[in-house]
């Protein structure tokens, strides 16, 4: 595919003023951030064509980690090389990771105040149904084969029934899917694809270059702290374990979020039940991506095993090692493959394995959905095994009915009256300090 020409130059500083623009406004997820994006660059600007804009957006897709940021990192390299992917990419996530930082810091030192846990009991309920939503928008566009459903549903018992681990689904989805994409591409209901035309050079060189680069960037705290701290300490793990599920992070901040709360609870003993959903609630109501979350698990875990250093300056070093080693890996990915872009746009099997990957989200999403449930509304979840066989069990007399209330209400609002998810967190956040404290 050609790619379009663009009506006119831009200059750098008219880049960084509308990246700033966006970076702040950019509420509502992937969806809603894609959207603002294509309004401010495509529609009022001019500054990206529209073919050029949806091929981004599908060689994004293919990626692992937030689509929206790739894609904008993906708009200022395309305006100005390297420096333009660089600010765009950073101006997208800095004012969501400074108040996700903010935040944090607040969460640490209040959780154990009454109104703080009132509050957050509505936003646990809200994030709920947001989920659930979540759940059935992806699967209404994604599961349209009756081998995708069957992914799905494979997803979800792997990883809620046998506990298979994450990156197993989604690696051995992405197989599936290019081995189909091969033999039966209607089974993933692939489009024929168009003549590849005349298609740039392989820009080897380049693709090198960025490799080398920003693996360095990324691997470079993680070189200092074994050296100082070594591969003990609280900060290693983070760095580890973040850079891991950066790899891995296909179908965005919810296909991973069961994933990362129950290694950060029953792995780590990072945090507590619940709390991963007071993250999320924090992440949906600031700008920026969803993934931002793991900068609110990477405080509190640093936090709460600060030795050699103040609990507050833990904190801040572990909220940073998580964001450095979460988006370093985005801008390599974008750095190194965008000039590939128009030859991936004709990979039939690259495009069957991410059909596959994100029908297998669906699943994972469904395994988060139901992770969320029991522990909102149980304040007592237990496990029993049965040989592979894993089972939560709750514990009945534990329900929280208040939650149950809340989460009732907030999906009332979510289908019923199709509020915004700022809205809705915010009502059930009122409602739980209603239910609470004037109870």
């Amino acid at each position: 595919m050609a790619s379009s020409a663009l009506t006119h130059s831009v200059a750098f500083v008219d880049l960084l003023r509308a990246f700033t623009r966006i970076g702040l406004l950019s509420f509502g997820g992937p969806a809603g951030q894609i959207a603002l994006m294509h309004r401010e660059l495509v529609e009022e600007r001019k500054w990206v064509a529209e073919e050029d804009f949806l091929h981004a957006l599908n060689f994004c897709h293919l990626l692992p980690g937030p689509e929206a940021q790739q894609l904008a990192t993906w708009i200022g390299w395309r305006l100005h090389g390297w420096r333009g992917g660089l600010a765009a990419g950073l101006l997208f996530v800095i004012p969501g990771a400074a108040i996700i930082l903010a935040l944090s810091v607040l969460y640490a030192i209040a959780a154990n105040l009454a109104w703080v846990e009132a509050l957050f009991l509505g936003v646990k309920a809200a994030v709920l149904a947001i989920v659930v939503q979540a759940l059935l928008r992806i699967a209404g566009r994604a599961l349209d084969t009756g081998l995708k459903r069957a992914l799905a549903v494979a997803a979800f018992v792997g990883l809620f029934l046998f506990d298979l681990p994450f990156p197993l689904i989604v690696l051995g989805s992405g197989v599936i899917g290019m081995a189909v994409a091969a033999w039966r591409p209607a089974l993933l209901a692939l489009k024929p694809t168009a003549p590849a035309g005349d298609l740039p050079e392989r820009p080897w060189r380049s693709t090198i270059i960025s490799v080398a680069l920003w693996g360095a960037v990324w691997a470079a705290p993680m070189v200092l702290i074994a050296l100082t701290l070594g591969q003990d300490h609280v900060l290693w793990e983070i760095g580890v374990f973040f850079s891991q599920l950066a790899i891995v992070t296909f179908g965005g901040a919810y296909a991973v979020l069961a994933y990362m709360a129950q290694e950060a609870v029953q792995g780590f003993g990072w945090l507590r039940p619940g709390e991963m959903a007071d993250g999320l609630g924090l992440a949906e109501t600031t700008p920026g991506p969803l993934i931002l979350v793991t900068q609110f698990v990477g405080y509190l875990a640093a936090f709460r095993a600060p030795e050699p250093f103040s609990p507050f300056l833990a904190g801040l070093l572990g909220a940073g090692l998580t964001t450095w080693v979460t988006f370093a890996p985005c801008f390599m990915w974008i750095f190194a493959f965008a000039p590939w872009i128009d030859r991936l746009g004709n990979a039939v099997r690259l495009k069957g394995g991410l059909a596959a990957v994100t029908a297998a989200v669906v699943g994972v999403i469904a395994n988060l959905t139901a992770w969320f449930a029991l522990h909102v509304l149980f304040a007592e979840v237990g496990q029993r095994q049965f040989g592979p066989l894993r089972l939560y069990w709750p514990d009945p007399a534990s329900f929280e009915w208040r939650a149950g209330v809340l989460a009732a209400l907030a999906c009332a609002l979510v289908f019923g009256l199709k509020w915004s998810v700022l809205r809705v967190l915010m009502a059930a956040a009122l409602g739980g300090m209603v239910l609470v404290l004037a109870i």
